[in-house]
């Protein structure tokens, strides 16, 4: 993951890494479904937010994402409802357009829903794994809702909110972050999992927008 803060490194400001919003002991091994890395909420060291509104394929609403300047980094923040149950990968990616059936703007031949988005956010500049737009795996309870904060130092307001834009992407499975060991593919992975990480179709998409905006 690119330039994720780890925990280490945080002295006033710590990373609470969440996954997984439900009842307390909805999880078949009796968990509860979340994960916390360290404790408390980050203090503030910006002043602007950022949000996306995440559409299924159909245009229903299926959760929503916050970006916050803090110390340390830019907090992102998502929640997410009616998703399958599971794991999903979560990117930023590169253009701000989230349109059901569209083209690719790599490759206008290949359609698909919300290939308008183009690519993870910095994928031209590494594998699948050092993207700006990687996050972390985001995980769906068996009620199918989700929920995931954590702290980057990848992303700044002026990425998010460039020229054309970014959006912030859910995927139907769960992403690989292109860590094939060579004893299952000698030759290293291939250019698919190293720009995607295999995690399979998009199922949600919502643009990132100053808070307000829209």
């Amino acid at each position: 993951m690119p330039r994720l803060v780890p925990t280490s490194l945080l002295s006033v400001a710590v990373l609470t890494l969440v996954v997984g919003c439900g009842g307390a002991g909805n999880e078949p091994d009796g968990s509860t479904g979340e994960a916390t890395a360290a404790g408390a909420e980050q203090s503030g060291a910006g002043t602007e937010e950022l949000t996306a509104t995440l559409l299924d394929p159909g245009g229903t609403e299926v959760g929503t994402v916050t970006f916050a300047e803090v110390e340390g980094g830019m907090q992102v923040s998502a929640d997410v409802t009616g998703l399958a149950p599971g794991f999903h990968g979560f990117h930023v990616h590169a253009i701000g357009r989230c349109e059901p059936d569209s083209a690719s703007p790599s490759d206008p031949s290949m359609t698909g829903d919300f290939l308008s988005a183009g690519g993870h956010l910095g994928a031209g500049d590494a594998d699948h794994g050092e993207h700006m737009g990687d996050l972390p795996t985001l995980y769906v309870t068996g009620s199918g809702t989700g929920s995931l904060t954590v702290v980057t130092q990848a992303l700044t307001v002026a990425d998010l909110t460039d020229a054309d834009g970014s959006a912030v992407m859910v995927h139907a499975g769960r992403d690989d972050y292109a860590n094939i060991p060579e004893r299952y593919a000698p030759g290293g992975p291939d250019e698919v999992t190293r720009s995607t990480g295999d995690a399979g179709g998009r199922i949600a998409c919502g643009p990132v927008e100053r808070s307000g905006q829209g």
